[in-house]
């Protein structure tokens, strides 16, 4: 199988392939080795690999044999180390058991073949940690690729991989999707099991899936891995149907909101509320009712909720992770803000917290009373096309933990509502700048409608595709 020929299937077209045995799994694998070789050395994307044999899979799923690579974050393979993208991991934490999800990833047939890049413990909108150095964007190499799953959006971007892991506590699957030109869903909380090393990543904050270049296989892996896990703290509404079924669905008339300033105050660019604009013309034109409407909710209050939220994951991360390898926290370690963020955490107490999770919940409530006269809400998944590298500095010391906060938030204003509010939301390549840069736009649902997002995200996959665009650094040129 040449570069040229592996790059132009989606993970459903190779899994097709292979069963169909049209190409060995054989030839896949050393294509896609020989593909993340290529770019990786521009891009800087991978932490670990590619291996010479992937990790076992089953040859029965329903993606067997497709490459595969997981976040160096949340997830994790036994056996395999993780990083968490900083230097206190040093060469990185092994366990003994794989997490739930990775098991599902397994027994869906998906190979891993490489660990990606993340930002220290993935608190960054970019992917640029001191540990690995900047993850460069496949569009344009001055530029980020987003965070925190910049490493793995890069590699699916750059056709080296056709799918691979993410996680989102406030936009990270979302950022990097729009960045790169990606589709990349955030399920409903609890769709898809976090455990058993974890409850609630980030009180309930985060999420996993992955990144895809199709709706189709975003589809196809929230069908393969979604659903509750023995001793789940949440267990929700099962999908009417399978995810795949509404990829040919008319999802009917549906109620649109449609936003395109910032909840932030921070400046839009025209580029980005023009292409959110014309989606909305779009979907007038399929028969759904468009409306310019916004929850409306205190960004600052927001903001400053978040702030103990995060900064006690951090410390929580960080301590477990110094005691397992017998290390002081400190500047030679981790990165200023990472430092910063967990010595507050530790100061936060369990009152505060508690307050914190109280304002959270009621911007939780506004969202889902707005959500009863609205099926979906549309926005700007970024304010701006991807960023140029540095602009998030996360080992900038002269930021107190607030101020890193509000300046990353800012940033990354329209993904971090549905990690408070739960619900699912999904990140489409549905526009670009006149210089050729992707720009995402967001579809946001009321908890547990992924069905009605994939739905809507076919129909304008249909009318809007994207999958011949692709970027500069791609696996077939180089």
């Amino acid at each position: 199988m040449k570069p040229n020929e592996y790059i132009e299937h989606d993970a459903t077209g190779l899994a097709e392939l292979i069963r169909d045995k049209r190409v060995s799994v054989d030839e896949v694998h050393e294509a896609a080795r020989t593909a993340v070789e290529a770019v990786n050395p521009t891009l800087n994307a991978v932490v670990d690999g590619p291996w010479d044999r992937a990790l076992d899979y089953n040859e029965q799923g329903l993606f067997a044999g497709v490459p595969f690579a997981l976040k160096d974050f949340a997830v994790h393979a036994a056996g395999v180390p993780t990083r968490f993208g900083s230097r206190l991991a040093g060469e990185g934490a092994i366990f003994p058991h794989d997490t739930e999800l990775m098991t599902r990833f397994r027994a869906a047939g998906l190979a891993a073949v490489a660990v990606t890049a993340t930002p220290e413990f993935a608190f960054n909108g970019n992917t640029e940690p001191v540990a690995q150095g900047s993850t460069r964007n496949p569009w344009d190499t001055k530029r980020s690729a987003g965070g925190s799953s910049g490493g793995s959006a890069a590699l699916v971007a750059a056709r080296a991989l056709p799918i691979a892991h993410a996680t989102d506590g406030g936009g990270s699957i979302r950022i990097p999707a729009s960045a790169n030109g990606l589709v990349g869903l955030k399920p409903s909380r609890g769709r898809v099991p976090v455990g058993p090393d974890s409850s609630e990543p980030l009180s309930g904050l985060g999420a996993e899936l992955g990144l895809t270049r199709s709706v189709r296989d975003c589809a196809a892996l929230l069908d393969a891995v979604s659903g509750p896990a023995p001793g789940d703290k949440y267990v929700i509404r099962d999908p009417a149907r399978p995810y795949t079924d509404e990829l040919n669905r008319s999802p009917g008339r549906l109620r649109i909101a449609i936003h395109t300033q910032s909840w932030s105050g921070d400046p839009v660019d025209i580029e980005v509320a023009s292409a959110v604009s014309a989606v909305g013309t779009v979907l007038e034109g399929l028969g759904h009712h468009v409306t310019p409407d916004t929850p409306a909710f205190d960004w600052d209050q927001f903001v400053e909720a978040n702030l103990p939220v995060w900064s006690v994951s951090l410390a929580e991360g960080v301590d477990a992770l110094a005691g397992a390898f017998g290390v002081t926290p400190g500047p030679e370690n981790l990165e200023a803000t990472t430092l910063a963020c967990a010595e507050y955490g530790r100061r936060v107490t369990a009152i505060q917290l508690a307050g914190a999770l109280n304002v959270l919940n009621q911007v939780s409530r506004t969202v889902g009373t707005f959500f009863t006269n609205y099926d979906l809400l549309l926005t700007p998944t970024l304010g701006e096309p991807p960023q140029l590298l540095g602009k998030l500095d996360s080992n900038d010391a002269s930021l107190s933990p607030i101020e890193w906060t509000r300046k990353l938030f800012g940033i990354c204003s329209f993904t971090p509502l549905f990690n408070a509010t739960g619900g699912p939301a999904i990140s489409l390549p549905l526009g670009s700048t006149r210089s050729g840069l992707p720009i995402g736009v967001q579809l946001a649902a009321p908890m547990c409608e992924e069905g009605s997002l994939i739905a809507v995200a076919s129909q304008l996959e249909k009318l809007l595709p994207w999958a011949h665009r692709i970027p500069e650094v791609n696996a077939g040129e180089c």
